[in-house]
């Protein structure tokens, strides 16, 4: 290959490598483990054997993959929209067909000791990133044994907080859980403040003596459990390239279950408070009439929770300025093979 060919092939390489890697935003992946999951639980038990009748069932309707892939519960462009994107009976899977198991409507899925009062909530999350949690717990006389409708949630969060401290790769965050009994299901929606991409898990608990100790109780992976299922997993953490046009749910393998989710015939503002401080967050306020929440505005400046490792929120996604970066960059790099390509034809003629 001669000098000039070498000089173009490195040009136009490098400037094509630059730009993939600032159009390439890393996608954040997680899901409750305190109080635990129905994902996690079942995942916990085993995706290919599963010892829980409910979790049973489940990978019977979804497939062992979606448990494998249990921290992609996600619709990619949410944008808090929420309540429009997500139909009555199909929470759970965040409208994701992948994960319609955990919309069986159930009594048995295993479940998580609660009390009302304080408590220390933790959610694992296996690429952080900046964002608010929101959680709900459901109304008195929620039925289990029926399809989870949004009216079954208490109209407002009991919890919202926003970029909660990480230690040991959990969000750990404290709140107030409201007076219930019996059993009922922590709802929580976590909305990306550096995308529009948002996660959803559902919770199921037992309250006081009166609902009985869980049977079966849940249990959230550990560690280990985690990085063995590594291998199997089909989530990716690199963006969601491949977007589904109607939902925006991409790369991680979740599907809508129909374009007509997103009709724009559809109203079901989404009505939760997203404005919680710290790390002990606070119901929003009550409104009469809701709205459909603001989208999350890319890059906002909040302040960044860390890790008991020292690790920043958002370290696997760019900032602002990371497009100029690479911009730079291969500026720099385009200048400096054009001098090198100037300096062959120097030495040819």
């Amino acid at each position: 290959m001669t000098s000039r060919r070498s000089a173009a092939v490195v040009t136009a390489g490098t400037v094509l490598a630059l730009s993939g890697l600032s159009a390439a935003p890393a996608s954040a992946h997680g899901s409750m483990t305190d109080p635990v999951s129905r994902v996690s639980a079942c995942y916990a038990e085993g995706p290919e054997s599963p010892r829980s009748a409910a979790c049973k069932a489940a990978v019977a309707a979804s497939g062992a993959q979606a448990f494998y892939d249990w921290n992609a519960v996600n619709i990619a462009n949410a944008a808090g929209q929420h309540r429009r994107l997500i139909p009555d009976g199909e929470l759970c899977s965040a409208g994701n067909d992948k994960y319609r198991g955990l919309d069986l409507a159930r009594a048995d899925w295993p479940a998580s000791g609660l009390d009302s009062g304080a408590h220390t909530f933790r959610y694992k999350g296996t690429a952080p990133h900046k964002g608010s949690f929101e959680l709900y717990v459901t109304k008195d006389g929620y039925d289990p044994s029926k399809p989870l409708k949004w009216s079954d949630l208490e109209a407002e969060p009991f919890l919202t907080v926003t970029d909660p401290e990480m230690q040991n790769g959990d969000y750990v965050f404290r709140g107030t859980v409201p007076e219930k009994s019996g059993r009922h299901l922590i709802y929580s929606i976590w909305q990306r403040s550096d995308s529009p991409e948002a996660f959803y898990t559902c919770s199921d608990v037992v309250f006081g003596q009166e609902g009985g100790s869980p049977a079966p109780s849940a249990t959230a992976p550990t560690d280990q459990q985690i990085q063995d299922g590594t291998d199997q997993s089909s989530v990716e953490h690199g963006g969601h390239g491949d977007d589904d046009p109607a939902t925006g749910a991409g790369d991680t393998g979740a599907g809508h279950a129909g374009a007509g989710h997103t009709g724009a015939g559809e109203t079901g503002a989404e009505g939760a408070g997203t404005g919680g401080t710290g790390a002990e967050g606070t119901a929003a306020p009550a409104s009469s009439s809701p709205a459909p929440a603001t989208p999350a505005t890319p890059n906002a400046p909040v302040p960044a929770g860390t890790s008991g490792s020292g690790v920043e929120l958002a370290e696997t996604g760019g900032d602002a300025a990371t497009p100029y970066l690479a911009i730079g960059g291969a500026a720099v790099l385009a200048v400096g093979a054009a001098v090198l390509f100037g300096a062959a034809r120097r030495r040819r003629a």
